[in-house]
Formats: structure tokens, C-alpha cells, sequence
């Protein structure tokens, strides 16, 4: 791979601002910041220095996967322990009394990368430690996050595509699907159209979940949970789906009803539509993150719907698919700024308990001159009516 020099050069500040003399990481989205590999098992560690070398640590399963990335140095383990690796790295960099790494200090999100992932936590301390014993270490979580929070045009690219697989997907499940389907059928559908990717370090895949009628009215809550409910005509059927490519991820929601809704659900899937448009075209350089979700709620509220608004109206999105702590957040007391490479999603929605839940989640990158849309598909009211 190509080193992205964008990527690198922002890291190199990080480094130089906070007085760093390395970053090392261990969190698979880290790895995957500093050196272009997304680790798979979670046993992988980079070293980042401030003149901008980078090394990786990789088991020896994952060397294909590692020597994609830009790293200037692969080293694997196998027989031979992280620790002896370490150690070996150590006495080559020979940091000194006086050096500072920056290292993953504090609880964070991270997407998942395997149905089992290892996590070193607090060991990595004991571990640096040992190797560097005279280097003291940093919390870098502020400045990681940060880092994450704006995309460079190659890591953009990638959520582009994850967001194509998804358009695909949507299409091909949403005129599959019909009353008589349990839940968890439609989810299945949606999840085995997401598994794509030509290149081994482009790895596509991801997670799909369906919630209907009632049960829809419970997507508000941390996670999403498909069921065996049978789906009836009338119904809300709400398609959650998280796709990724290459370690980028999305967070993408479709509602749709089965046959022509009544009265009630058309008023709020109009109402959810239009504080949708009305927050990706509020997004825009400068403006408070804060203003956008106002944006979203300002429709609801004037529908009579703003109470059954229960979230926030998003969070940054890329390196993790759900993180609702990842910047920019888009919530009323957010004060942060939007700039140009950020990503994220708009997702206003409205939870009627007992009767359904409608959540319209798109993705979005702001640009110089406001956002693009990167989800432009299904955000029509006849596009949402399942015949």
C-alpha cells in the first residue's frame, strides 16, 4: 500500500505538539490509523516515531494482512513472544530517560474485527514497561480520537465503498421483503449481501438487524436486536446495518412499511425525512455540531413529534461504526466544530411505544461548500413502502 501522506503528516503533528516521541498502539483501529493494517485477532501493536517510521508487530497469521499496509518494518510472532519482539525493538530505538510515548490509557469503542478479538488493556503497560523502562508514558486517547475524527481522502474512499455495498444490499433485500417474514429472515438477507472485497486488506463484510412493528419502537436503546417476530402488513420494518471495507465503517438505517402506511406512519416518516434533509443541509465548515442535530429537532418538534426523538442526531463515524462518543457528536450540548473530512451519521427518528419506530440514518462527509451525501439512496417517502 501506498503510504498516506496525509495521514502521516497529521499524526507527525500530534506527535510534535504534545511532545511525543512515539505513539504505540494496540486498538485495532489504531493500528489501522498509524500504519494502513487492520489487525484481525487484536494481538497486533505499531510504533509510531515522531520522524515518522513506522513499525508493527503482527502475528504471524496476519503478515500478508501487516505487509499491506505502509509500515517500514513487519515483524511477526509466533514461537518468539511480543515481549521478546519488544525487546528486541527496544534496544535498536534505544529510548532514553526523558522520552515520552503516547499510548490507549482510557475505556473507548472499538468495532469488531472477529467473533473473538484479543485486547492487551492494562498489560500493554507492564509490557512497554519491561522493553522501555526509562520511557514514560502518555494517555494519548484525546489526541488518537481527534485524529480520528477527520478522514483523509484515501480512508474516505473506503466508507464510500462500504456505503456502495450498503445502497446494494438495501435494494436487493428491501423488494425481497414481505409480510409473513420473520425478522431475523430480512436480517439474514441484508447481512449476506455485505461480504465483499477484492483485495485481502479491503476485507468487506459487516452486521444487519431488523426490528418491526412494536419491537421497532425499542431501536433506540444501545444496541439493536433482531427477533423472530413475524412481519404483518402495515408494519414499520426497520433495517439497521453497519458495513465496512477495509477497517472503515458505516452506520446506515432504512425504515420501511409493509404496503401503503396509514395516516399515522405517514405523518412520521414525512416528519423524520424532512428533519433528515433539513440536518444534512444545515452541515457546513464552522458551523457548531450542535446546530445540526437543532436542525433535526426543530422539524420534529413542530410536528409534535420531538418528545419520541430519544438520541442524539449522530456522532462521528469511520473508524468505528458505533461510537457515540466519537467526534464530531451531534447532540444539543455538543460544542464542537465541523471541518472539512469529517464523517458521520444523521439519524433522526421517532419511537411511539407499542405502535413502531421510524429512524432515517444516513452518512455524511462535510466538505468545503457543506455535506455530501454519502447514503443518497432510499430517502424518499414511495422508496420506503414495500409493495
Amino acid at each position: 500500500m501506498l503510504r498516506d501522506k496525509d495521514r502521516v503528516g497529521r499524526i507527525q503533528r500530534v506527535l510534535s505538539e504534545n511532545n511525543w516521541d512515539a505513539l504505540v498502539c494496540t486498538l485495532p483501529s489504531n493500528v489501522l490509523l498509524l500504519s494502513g493494517y487492520w489487525p484481525v485477532i487484536g494481538s497486533a501493536v505499531a510504533f509510531f516515531t515522531r520522524d515518522g517510521g513506522v513499525i508493527v508487530l503482527a502475528p504471524e497469521d496476519e503478515r500478508e494482512l501487516a505487509e499491506q499496509g505502509w509500515a517500514d518494518e513487519v515483524r511477526t510472532f509466533d514461537s518468539e513472544s511480543v515481549a521478546d519482539v519488544l525487546a528486541e525493538i527496544a534496544a535498536r530505538l534505544a529510548f532514553g530517560p526523558g522520552s515520552v510515548f503516547g499510548y490507549e490509557a482510557s475505556a473507548s469503542f472499538e468495532p469488531s474485527t472477529y467473533a473473538s478479538a484479543f485486547r492487551y488493556g492494562a498489560g500493554i503497560q507492564s509490557l512497554l514497561g519491561s522493553a522501555f523502562p526509562s520511557v514514560a508514558l502518555a494517555d494519548a486517547t484525546a489526541g488518537l480520537a481527534r485524529l480520528k475524527s477527520v478522514l483523509t481522502e484515501r480512508e474516505l474512499s473506503l466508507v464510500r465503498r462500504a456505503c456502495e455495498i450498503a445502497r446494494e444490499a438495501y435494494s436487493t433485500t428491501s423488494a425481497s421483503i414481505n409480510a409473513g417474514m420473520q425478522e431475523f429472515d430480512a436480517a439474514a438477507l441484508l447481512r449476506s449481501k455485505l461480504l465483499r472485497g477484492s483485495a485481502a486488506n479491503q476485507r468487506c463484510d459487516g452486521f444487519a438487524y431488523c426490528m418491526s412493528g412494536p419491537n421497532s419502537a425499542e431501536a433506540y436503546a444501545a444496541f439493536q436486536q433482531t427477533r423472530s417476530r413475524t412481519m404483518e402488513h402495515g408494519d414499520f420494518v426497520l433495517l439497521h446495518c453497519n458495513s465496512y471495507c477495509g477497517g472503515f465503517w458505516t452506520d446506515i438505517t432504512r425504515t420501511f412499511t409493509i404496503g401503503r402506511p396509514d395516516a399515522r406512519k405517514s405523518a412520521i416518516t414525512d416528519a423524520v425525512l424532512h428533519a433528515s434533509r433539513q440536518a444534512i443541509g444545515a452541515v457546513r465548515p464552522g458551523i457548531r455540531a450542535s446546530a445540526v442535530d437543532q436542525a433535526a429537532r426543530e422539524v420534529l418538534n413542530a410536528r409534535g413529534f420531538g418528545k419520541a426523538f430519544k438520541h442524539g442526531t449522530g456522532h462521528g463515524v469511520g473508524f468505528a461504526a458505533i461510537n457515540h462518543n466519537a467526534p464530531p457528536r451531534i447532540h444539543a450540548l455538543s460544542d464542537e466544530v465541523l471541518e472539512p473530512g469529517m464523517v458521520f451519521n444523521i439519524e433522526p427518528a421517532v419511537y411511539i411505544p407499542g405502535m413502531g419506530g421510524m429512524r432515517q440514518c444516513n452518512m455524511v462527509a462535510v466538505t468545503y461548500d457543506g455535506a455530501e451525501l454519502l447514503t443518497g439512496f432510499q430517502n424518499e417517502a414511495p422508496d420506503l413502502i414495500l409493495r
